[in-house]
């Protein structure tokens, strides 16, 4: 099974992710953040992860430490999950619509973190998150996993967008974990 327990504490937070990627969907997640939560319940569902997520943090100064320690602690663990990647399929990208926005996110399992983003957020807060943290999200987890993500989001409703990105990211790494062969996913040997 290809699972992972992480816990992250700091002064600032708490998180604790266990996850298991060949899952169903099912979560339970409660960030002190709504939004974050739905986020995350939509990537689970899409990426048919089971996901637990709880997380404490400094909420009443603002969201960026509980968004960053969430996307740290849930790349380290799909990276432990992943173990050495043999038999992966590796590379996936999707594309998502929903309603007036459209969502494109292309991924590479490869353990080289970059992230190229374009993500036109009109307002300052979707929900309970400041909108420069769903990129900083983005970011952290790419870091922590030691991933590729290009993603790209348009569209004119920035709760909209901003799920048809999760949605995207979670099809593109339903996609991209998928156990295909027996070998490792490299011309290196190894990722």
């Amino acid at each position: 099974m290809r699972k992972a327990l992480k816990t992250r504490k700091t002064l600032e937070t708490h998180v604790k992710v266990d996850l298991n990627l060949d899952g169903s969907g099912k979560s339970s997640i409660n960030t002190g953040l709504r939004f974050l939560d739905h986020m995350l319940e939509s990537l689970a569902r899409h990426g048919l992860l089971d996901l637990e997520i709880e997380a404490r943090g400094d909420v009443d100064v603002d969201d960026h430490h509980t968004v960053e320690d969430v996307a740290l602690a849930l790349g380290e663990a799909l990276k432990e999950a992943l173990g050495d990647k043999k038999g992966i399929r590796r590379m996936s990208s999707a594309m998502v619509p929903m309603d007036d926005s459209l969502a494109m996110v292309a991924l590479d399992l490869s353990g080289r973190p970059y992230t190229v983003l374009e993500l036109g957020f009109r307002e300052m807060k979707i929900g309970d998150v400041s909108a420069q943290n769903i990129r900083h999200f983005i970011e952290s987890l790419a870091v922590s996993a030691a991933i590729n993500i290009h993603a790209s989001v348009r569209g004119e409703n920035d709760h909209h967008m901003a799920e048809a990105l999760f949605k995207a990211l979670a099809l593109s790494l339903r996609d991209a974990v998928r156990v295909e062969h027996g070998e490792i996913p490299s011309t290196k040997g190894r990722i």
